[in-house]
Parts: C-alpha cells; sequence; structure tokens
C-alpha cells in the first residue's frame, strides 16, 4: 500500500507549493534506513555534535561509539576523551563552539549527557546546548539524550531534574519528526556504563528509523560476557520466529538470518507453503504447527532441542486481531485473541524454559501501542497486548540470572496487509497521528527485534520498546 503524501512530498515543486499555500497538509520525509547486514562503521564520516552538562560521567562511552562507528565528533566544552581516543581510531574530535555555528553547519545527529544535571536549574545545560543546533539537524538526523534514572537519585530535586529529561525529549521528538529525525532517552543505571555503546550505536543508525520519543533504561541486571562482536551478532545462533510466513514475521525472519541465525521458521499448517519458501531462502528450517494446539509447546520444544541442539532466541511474533465492540463480541473471538496472543507465549516458554532455551538467550514478544493506549473495538486485543507488557517485566526478572533477556516491542501503524484492510479514512489517520507522520514498514519492526536479540544488548530487559514513529497515542 503506497503513501500518497509520502510520495508527493519526494516533489520538490509540489512540497514548495504546499508549503507556501500555507495549506494543511502534512508533508512527511522519507525515513533513512538501512539495507544488508550491521556494519563495523555504521556511522561513518557522519558529522555529530555531543556535549555534557557539568558532572557528566556518560560521556567516555558517548567518545567510544563515536570513533569506534566512524563518526566525525564535533565537541562541545572538553574534548579531552574524545581526543585520545580519536588518535587511536583516526577519529579527532572537532572542538564546536555552539555559539558561532558558520552558516550551513549541519550534523547528522546531536547526542548529549545529562546524566550529571542535580536540579532543576542545571536544567538549562540543555538549553544552552541543543537551542542553537536544534535548527542544524539533517533530515533523518537523530538526537540522544543520556541520564541516569531518577529513583536512584540523592535528593528529590536531583531525581526531578532526572524525570524532566523524558518530557524534554519527546516533545523535542515532536518537534523535528517532520524532516524524518528521531529524539531518543537511554536512562543509564549504575553500572551499566559498559554497555551504553551498543545501544547508543543502533539508535544513531539508520536502523531505528521508526523508533522516536521514546525513553530506554540500560541496566546491569543480566550478566554479559565479552566484548559483543560488531558485526554478524548472531553468528552460530538458532532462532524461533512465530508467525513467519508473512509480514513482520517475516521480515524478521529476513533480518535475523542475515547477522548469521539459524531461523526455525513457524507458522500454521495452512501457510506452509509460503513459509517454506521463505525458510529456503533463508537457509531455514520450518516447523509448521499451530500453537494453540495442546501439544504444541512440547512439539516446538522437543524439534528444537532434537534438531538443534536447543534455541538462542525465541521471537513470538504469531497473533490474531478479532475485533468487535465488547457488546458485540463473542466469547469465542475473546478467547481466540487471548489465547494466541498471550496465554501461547507463556505456554510455549514454559516448554522452552525446561532445558532447551540456552543461557545467554533471548525472547522478544510482540505487543501493540493498542495494548498501551486501547482501541476501539479491540478490547481483546488491547487486553492480550498489554498482558504481555506485564509478562515480560516478571519473566525477566525471574530470568535475569541465567543470562536471558525478555523484552517485547510495541508498534503503532505498520504499513501491512492487515492496515491495507483498514478504511481509507482511518487508515490515512494512523499513518499521520505520530510525530514522523508516516507509517512504518515491517523491517523497522525487525531491525528493532534484530538488535533486543544481539548480545550487545545485554543491558535491555523487562522493556517494552515502541515502535510507532512517535505516535500522539499512549504513553
Amino acid at each position: 500500500m503506497s503513501d500518497f503524501l509520502l510520495q508527493l512530498s519526494e516533489n520538490r515543486r509540489a512540497r514548495r507549493l504546499i508549503e507556501s499555500l500555507g495549506l494543511p497538509i502534512p508533508m512527511p520525509t522519507r525515513l533513512r534506513r538501512a539495507t544488508g547486514a550491521w556494519e563495523e562503521r555504521p556511522l561513518a564520516d557522519r558529522a555529530i555534535a555531543a556535549g555534557g552538562a557539568p558532572g557528566a560521567t556518560l560521556l567516555g562511552a558517548v567518545a567510544k561509539t563515536l570513533v569506534r562507528a566512524g563518526a566525525e565528533p564535533h565537541v562541545a566544552g572538553d574534548a579531552g576523551l574524545f581526543r585520545e581516543l580519536g588518535e587511536a581510531w583516526g577519529r579527532p574530535p572537532h572542538l564546536l563552539d555552539t555559539g558561532a555555528l558558520p552558516e550551513g553547519t549541519r550534523f547528522a545527529a546531536l547526542v548529549f549527557d545529562a546524566g550529571g544535571i542535580s536540579d532543576p536549574a542545571g536544567l538549562r545545560a540543555l538549553y544552552d546546548f541543543f537551542h542553537p543546533l536544534a535548527g542544524a539537524i539533517e533530515p533523518g538526523g537523530r538526537v540522544v539524550v543520556l541520564g541516569r534514572p531518577p529513583q536512584a537519585q540523592a535528593s528529590a530535586a536531583a531525581a526531578a531534574a532526572q524525570a524532566a529529561l523524558e518530557g524534554f525529549v519527546r516533545s523535542l521528538a515532536k518537534e523535528i519528526g517532520r524532516k524524518g529525525a528521531t529524539a531518543n532517552l537511554l536512562v543509564v543505571g549504575a553500572g551499566a556504563e559498559s554497555r551504553v555503546e551498543p545501544v547508543l550505536r543502533f539508535l544513531l543508525s539508520d536502523r531505528s528509523a521508526f523508533i522516536t520519543a521514546q525513553p530506554l533504561a540500560i541496566s546491569a541486571q543480566v550478566p554479559a560476557a565479552g566484548e559483543p562482536p560488531l558485526v554478524r551478532p548472531l553468528e552460530g545462533k538458532v532462532a524461533l520466529v512465530t508467525g513467519a510466513a508473512r509480514g513482520i514475521g517475516e521480515a524478521t525472519a529476513r533480518r535475523l538470518a542475515a547477522e548469521g541465525a539459524h531461523v526455525v521458521c513457524l507458522d500454521r499448517p495452512a501457510d506452509d507453503g509460503p513459509l517454506a519458501a521463505i525458510a529456503r531462502e533463508l537457509h531455514g528450517s520450518t516447523l509448521a504447527i499451530d500453537i494453540t494446539d495442546a501439544g504444541a509447546p512440547a512439539a516446538i520444544a522437543a524439534h528444537l532441542r532434537d534438531r538443534h541442539g536447543g534455541v538462542d532466541v525465541v521471537v513470538h511474533n504469531a497473533g490474531v486481531t478479532r475485533d468487535k465492540t465488547l457488546a458485540r463480541m463473542t466469547a469465542e473471538l475473546w478467547d481466540q485473541a487471548i489465547d494466541i496472543n498471550l496465554a501461547a507465549v507463556a505456554r510455549i516458554d514454559d516448554a522452552l524454559l525446561a532445558g532447551v532455551l540456552r543461557g545467554g538467550g533471548r525472547i522478544v514478544c510482540l505487543s501493540s501501542v493498542a495494548g498501551i493506549a486501547g482501541n476501539l473495538g479491540q478490547t481483546n486485543y488491547a487486553a492480550s497486548k498489554a498482558g504481555l507488557v506485564g509478562y515480560v517485566d516478571k519473566r525477566a526478572a525471574e530470568l535475569a540470572a541465567r543470562g536471558v533477556t525478555v523484552n517485547a516491542v510495541a508498534p503503532g501503524f505498520i504499513e501491512t496487509r492487515l492496515t491495507a484492510a483498514i478504511p481509507a479514512m482511518i487508515r490515512e489517520a494512523g499513518r499521520r497521528l505520530s510525530a514522523l507522520g508516516q507509517g512504518g514498514l515491517p523491517v523497522d519492526v525487525a531491525e528493532t527485534i534484530t538488535f533486543l536479540v544481539t548480545p550487545g544488548a545485554a543491558g535491555i530487559t523487562g522493556a517494552t520498546l515502541r515502535v510507532c514513529g512517535g505516535a500522539l497515542i499512549g504513553a
């Protein structure tokens, strides 16, 4: 399904005409997306402005990320850390005077360490850094602010200052979204500083195109071993993807395979044809089974144990919608949505956790913005997807000691066959009600899932990450 306004916006004459006439027509910017497998230097030769508030302690992680990813750092303030690392990696920093930017200066990203802000007055550092730079963000650019957990602060004033970062980032995301640019917040817990680089690298890359206005917590809760790989991070891993025959499941299977995983593609026996075709193309394997069958969890566990010696990655993508207003909904429609979307996930995990999911494993569940914000005619669907938010939070705490992370991804409006069937006016509204002013693609969700199942994502667990373009509903 094509997006007419997105296509129209790429015609410079049409865009200028609409903007000059002051017509209330949203003109989204086509998002910059990555193609192919992970690269060692995803930020190669991109100018990125970096700075920090007084007391910043995360600039070392920022400097390491930028120089190793190939960026050209432009540093406001003390550039010592960037200079030391830059010499080793051939990326010496440029000193940045935010009060005297040359005309036409543009940056691919802005990164600011706000972790040292300890009272409301200190928030002025945000204004001082971003005010002169906000207009210099390139189309498709990135903004990342780093902070600390408010609940871990020593005073109420410090907690308030750190909590304020979320409101700042969410609002900035809505201001720059018309340029196809994103803004996100990393909340770094004590002892998790060494885990910042992989997450920051992902958020600054073209693989996070549809993630914006989101806070993401990084912790040291889950043990992790060694330096995570920068390329082919899933080499030698076995991944199970349910609902893999089409849509987000198919896109996820493709991305996991591209990063080195052997993908076991699972879907209903009725979809065995397209399922087998995808598995052959990816040099993976198939498992045609209905996850609602009573024997499905045991059969899945046995297949993974006997054929592959276990599993490292589990992506619970299979799901259904059974939409009706509650007054008109049958008990059968209610039961189907709850069972497939939620109960089957728990049953399958119970079977896999009995010696099939390997230590250091990854579990990702597909929730939905509908589960966070609710939706007309979807009480059953929203309940099931909200249930997954609570599910991953609890499972994460239970499995942390085993080195296993459990997270959820909550897509917003994604261009799939399901959204293509929505009435035209509702579909158009769904596309525009976001900071980025457009729908996402299945690959946007797949990129996020792929990142969350890599070794470098060990610092993220129990999270529900929205891939919604900054949807103007929900939290």
